[in-house]
């Protein structure tokens, strides 16, 4: 791509120039006039996009953190560099007005802290090498996608985005910039360039030929329009020259919009021969030199004018071919009557400079002029046009023969589609296209023009030898040579057929190399893929250049260009969205599944480089699997990043995807967060040591699970639809996932040990905020459990109180434990004191409350005692020795658990609740095992009323083996539970629905026992202190209570050290 037309560059100055002495010339600057323009768009645009984002509900802890952002951000731009500046103008304002010097100060920092970032705006815009655009095509995408804006438009807004940026780059540069940088931007904005450049030309819709334009008798230019109409390859011609042209008329408003001049800029009369004209007054005589002032003169006398007149009329008809190139014939008509060449002009544009454009826009200009239609009703339709255009082929030829000016023959051969004498002069690519495109579209318009003419039918033998069903240079009766023979002499020079077309591009000997060259840069390929629609073939060549190598496993950093791969997304979705099914059918498995990867290597590329907020435009159009997938993977990797981060993907999600979807082929949200909810309670795989203190492992385990509940607790956006319910929905999802952690958190926090269990204590502050906000909406849902869950939190944050309680008096004591006694201060006896009341006081709180009882576990089974249901409970846990350690488990050991978790119940039971037992090393962490328990359900435990409050037999056993105090196992070895789960389970082992009452049990047998020893053991210490509040007898007495049911919940071993106690 670094070989470029140089008309698409206006900084390239050719030899011309010299000879331009008349020219009005404006000032050079080295600001570009394009700088300001796109600037400002380019930050209209994404205030837009961003201000679709900015206008909703945050959270206090979010919103807090963006505060501090914009402190730091305005400390940062205000002081650095600029302090002694806003110092100084606020001491001018302060002298001039005393009392207000204060506000002068503010108001002179917030000016200069604008001004500041206005001016590092633009310079990140230019510096991120065409990076910034990313956000303002995904929001023009954004709008085509919402239906704001038509697809066929979206991509008129991508290729003036592109050109615009692009200019923005190369032109807003001022040696800011290191050498590197300067030239990784321009190639940056080559490559926007390239993109704005390649067009959609089989996507283009067709126009119609209305009733107020047909004339009758018909002419040849209405004929010529309605073949173009109804051939397919004309048609494809046609739009690839209209293409061609306006990228090169817009080449020549860049250069007029830069330098202030362009192509055209003469005074009158510069076409005159004036040097020639003073020689020939001076009677000199030189054979060589014309002796006539007429245009024909040259070729009447074999002579020529004066090499400055010879010059000024090759720039005059460079002009002019660059003119043609741009599709503005009258201007460069009326370039050559300024000039004083009105027979140029004619020449140019015959039959009473009449549009002969096969174009319905051609035919609205000519209105219903009858002056082509009065000339055919005499000579017959085509007649004159077959005139005109042998008439410039003899003259193409001619200039040719006597080695006249390159351009002039170009002119001329443009006119005839003789394409022996135009190719030479086309040195880029876009010019050879534009040259084979035209000569091509005028051939066939000619051999269809051809069959109105009496005697000429033998014509269609050369339009079946167009088609490529014949081969051109066939046996026929017509002569070669005379304008009744048109198109014949030119019909050898044109492509057969579109493969053919597209091979001339590549290797043909007229082409020059650097066409060639061309043609393997990657936006001239996909350019001419597009011309071919071989959509399938370009799928494929997009994804060969963006996609990750074999050996790269890494798919977040691609090897492709950034801007290739944005452009592959965005042709990606035209595509689907623009063409009709019909047209997809041969290739839309292909636009699928290599459309999906190409999108998803978008996403993930702009996730990389932290365009969160970008992402949900594109995810939300791959695949439900791919979507849901990516999403899970991009929450993983942010869920210990900033809050202003995670909410960006937040947003992303919420905003592009439906909160619930009955569609399976489409994502929705709760699809997404059910997933990364699953997963953040799946075992990691984690390397161990012996010394491994297991649990410390489970405490920082336990805050990765609990990060993952943020992502619920955070305020979607006011403007989707159902905001109020979708809100409701998270917050019940936020408080049924939390209890589910607390639980197991509460059965890993048993270790008396000073560190809290900061999994519990980060949920609790997740919730704090939403649970703030009026319950009305949660409670007005008909699901039974939303209630009930909002009592278990509740049960949840008064335990998690009461351990923090405990653990602080542990750790007073603990520090006083490293002072002698004698030398404790006053106060740190004091502190202890009141922290060991405290703790007494919270938990018989929780002991001794009225009404329910903690963690009520009493539950009302769906199911009646004549269905066969059972019950299943599934724990991962690691095996712990009594000093902390982690105990790695072989099969030995599995075997020896299996058997005393059996044992912990008698046979009896075993065989009248078909009690099966499994314990397995994990297959992701051989540090952990996996207990899976099943009996059958029974009336109070799994079928009817579950009153005991205990969780039944699978609460009793798993309680056992947590307390380590399995008989025929180990003794101390417990079994620290990281994942429990228990279910209702069919006859043939399908899991129905939660069996919650028996974790609830579970919880109950493990944590009221535990909380008891702990009061039991503070009351000890506050008697050796000699403190007067004893509650010994009062624990005593509630233990000892039929009323409390707490007596059951402690284990044989529990009961002895209550005892000892």
């Amino acid at each position: 791509m670094d070989a470029s037309p140089s008309y698409f560059d206006p900084e390239n100055l050719s030899s011309r120039e010299q000879y331009r002495r008349y020219r009005k010339r404006q000032p050079t600057s080295s600001i570009s006039p394009l700088l300001g323009n796109s600037v400002s768009k380019f930050s209209e645009a994404r205030l837009l996009y961003e201000g679709n984002n900015i206008q909703r509900r945050q959270n206090a802890a979010l919103l807090l953190e963006e505060i501090k952002q914009e402190v730091d951000n305005f400390d940062g731009d205000a002081l650095e560099g600029t302090a002694s500046k806003a110092a100084g103008s606020a001491k001018r304002l302060a002298t001039a007005d005393g009392h207000a010097a204060s506000g002068g100060l503010e108001s002179v920092r917030k000016i200069a802290s604008q001004s500041l970032m206005l001016s590092k705006h633009e310079e990140e815009m230019l510096a991120d090498g065409g990076e910034s655009t990313f956000s303002m095509f995904a929001s023009l995408l954004d709008s085509a996608l919402q239906g704001l804006m038509p697809f066929p438009d979206l991509i008129l807004r991508f290729e003036r985005t592109c050109r615009s940026v692009s200019e923005s780059i190369r032109y807003g540069t001022t040696g800011r910039h290191r050498v590197v940088e300067d030239r990784f931007m321009q190639q940056t904005a080559r490559l926007l360039l390239d993109e704005a450049l390649t067009v959609f030309s089989h996507l283009a819709a067709n126009d119609e030929l209305t009733e107020d334009l047909i004339l009758s008798p018909t002419t040849s230019h209405q004929e010529a329009c309605q073949f173009v109409l109804t051939d397919h390859t004309a048609q494809l011609c046609l739009r690839v020259v209209l293409w061609l042209e306006g990228l090169t008329s817009e080449a020549l408003e860049l250069e007029k919009k830069v330098r202030g001049s362009r192509v055209g800029s003469y005074l009158p009369s510069s076409g005159v021969w004036h040097h020639t004209q003073r020689f020939l007054k001076k009677k000199n005589d030189d054979p060589s030199i014309v002796r006539h002032m007429d245009f024909d003169a040259p070729t009447r006398e074999v002579a020529h004018q004066l090499s400055d007149d010879k010059k000024q009329d090759e720039l005059l008809l460079e002009d002019i071919w660059t003119l043609l190139r741009a599709g503005r014939l009258e201007e460069a008509c009326e370039l050559c009557r300024s000039a004083g060449q009105p027979w140029r002009a004619a020449s140019l544009c015959p039959f009473g400079g009449l549009d002969h454009f096969p174009t319905i826009e051609a035919m609205h200009k000519n209105g219903k002029s009858r002056t082509l239609q009065a000339i055919e009703l005499e000579s017959g339709i085509g007649r004159q046009w077959r005139l005109w255009k042998w008439a410039s082929y003899c003259a193409s030829e001619k200039i040719a023969e006597q080695d006249g000016g390159k351009y002039e023959m170009a002119v001329y051969a443009s006119q005839c589609s003789n394409l022996k004498r135009l190719l030479p002069i086309c040195t880029d690519w876009e010019s050879a296209c534009w040259a084979m495109a035209k000569s091509w579209l005028d051939v066939q318009v000619d051999l269809d023009l051809a069959n109105f003419h009496p005697g000429r039918m033998e014509y269609k033998h050369y339009g079946d030898d167009l088609n490529g069903t014949s081969v051109l240079g066939g046996q026929t009766s017509l002569p070669l040579a005379g304008p009744e023979s048109w198109p014949c002499p030119v019909l050898d020079q044109q492509p057969r057929d579109l493969p053919a077309f597209l091979q001339k591009l590549h290797s043909d000997e007229i082409v020059h190399e650097t066409v060639s060259r061309a043609c393997k840069e990657q936006h001239r390929q996909i350019e001419m893929k597009l011309m071919a629609g071989d959509i399938a073939h370009l799928l494929d060549l997009l994804w060969s250049w963006i996609s990750p190598s074999e050996d790269d496993q890494n798919f977040i950093r691609p090897h492709g260009d950034p801007q290739m791969i944005r452009f592959g997304a965005h042709v990606v979705l035209v595509l689907r969205y623009l063409l009709d099914d019909d047209m997809k059918d041969s290739f839309r498995e292909k636009l699928t599944t290599v459309g999906d990867h190409i999108l998803h290597m978008y996403s993930m590329f702009l996730f990389s480089k932290q365009h969160e907020e970008l992402v949900g435009v594109y995810a939300s159009q791959l695949a439900r699997h791919l979507c849901i997938d990516l999403f899970v993977h991009m929450m993983e990797l942010r869920l210990n990043d900033s809050l202003h981060v995670k909410y960006k993907l937040f947003l992303s999600a919420m905003e592009y995807l439906p909160f619930s979807s009955g569609d399976n082929s489409k994502a929705s949200f709760e699809d997404i967060i059910e997933r990364v909810l699953a997963r953040s309670r799946e075992i990691k795989v984690v390397k161990y040591e012996r010394s491994t203190d297991v649990a410390e492992q489970h405490r920082l385990q336990s805050l990765q699970k609990a990060n993952v509940v943020q992502w619920l607790c955070f305020t979607p956006p006011s403007t989707i639809n159902g905001f109020e319910i979708i809100n409701a929905k998270l917050l019940m999802r936020a408080l049924m996932h939390s209890n589910t952690l607390f639980r197991e958190f509460a059965l890993i926090s048993m270790w008396r040990v000073p560190k809290m269990p900061i999994g519990a204590h980060m949920l609790l502050s997740f919730l704090a905020e939403p649970l703030k906000q009026p319950k009305d909406s949660l409670l007005s849902f008909d699901e039974q459990d939303v209630s009930d869950n909002l009592l278990e939190f509740e049960d949840w944050r008064e335990f998690y109180s009461c351990d923090a309680t405990y653990r602080n008096w542990l750790k007073i004591e603990l520090e006083n434990a490293t002072v002698p006694a004698l030398e404790l201060s006053l106060e740190e006896k004091e502190r202890s004191t009141a922290a060991a009341r405290e703790t007494l006081n919270s938990s018989f709180s929780l002991l001794s409350r009225e009404g329910s009882q903690w963690l009520s576990a009493a539950h009302s089974s769906l199911y009646d005692s004549l269905e066969e249901i059972y019950l299943e409970l599934h724990a991962t846990a690691m095996l712990c020795l009594p000093s902390g350690e982690g105990m790695c488990p072989d099969a030995t050991i599995c075997t020896t658990l299996t058997s005393a978790l059996y044992s912990s119940v008698s046979e009896e039971i075993v065989l009248r609740r078909q009690l099966m037992v499994n314990v397995a090393i994990s297959s992701r962490d051989n540090y952990c095992i996996e207990v899976a328990l099943r009996c059958l359900a029974v009336n109070g435990d799994g079928i009817g009323l579950h009153e005991a409050n205990d969780g039944g037999l699978l609460a009793s056993i798993m309680a056992a083996g947590f307390k380590g105090e399995l008989n025929r196992f180990q003794t101390g070895v417990t079994m620290e539970i990281s994942r429990l789960d228990a279910w209702y389970s069919d006859a043939g082992g399908s899991l129905e629905i939660p069996a919650t009452y028996i974790v609830k049990g579970l919880c109950r047998r493990c944590c009221l026992p535990e909380i008891i020893l702990r009061c039991m053991q503070v009351s000890v210490s506050l008697a050796e202190s000699g403190d007067a509040l004893d509650r010994h007898n009062e624990l005593i007495d509630l233990v000892a209570s039929s009323q409390s049911g707490l007596l059951h919940l402690f284990s044989q071993h529990q009961l002895q050290v209550y005892a000892s106690s």
